[in-house]
Parts: C-alpha cells; sequence; structure tokens
C-alpha cells in the first residue's frame, strides 16, 4: 500500500482508519467490495 510520507507513522495509521471508516459509512456493497456513489463517475473496487 502506498504510503504518504507527510505524515508520520503514528498520523499515517489513523488517516487510514479514518479513510476505512468512513468508506465503510458511504458503502453500498454488501459483499465485501466497495460501492460509492459518485457524482460525475462511479467506480467500483475489488479486493482480492
Amino acid at each position: 500500500m502506498p504510503r504518504c510520507t507527510a505524515l508520520d507513522e503514528t498520523n499515517q495509521h489513523a488517516l487510514r482508519k479514518d479513510l476505512v471508516a468512513l468508506i465503510g459509512l458511504i458503502s453500498r456493497a454488501q459483499d465485501g467490495t466497495m460501492v460509492v456513489p459518485g457524482e460525475y463517475l462511479e467506480i467500483v473496487i475489488l479486493k482480492r
């Protein structure tokens, strides 16, 4: 996974945790994939 080098390791983990939580709130998928609404484009990402 790419890292954000502008943040120290503690804040990198906190950001990742926050983003995963946000995705969990807005994702419409029920099968472990991510489906989120988009105003211009919708993308479905499959975790393999």
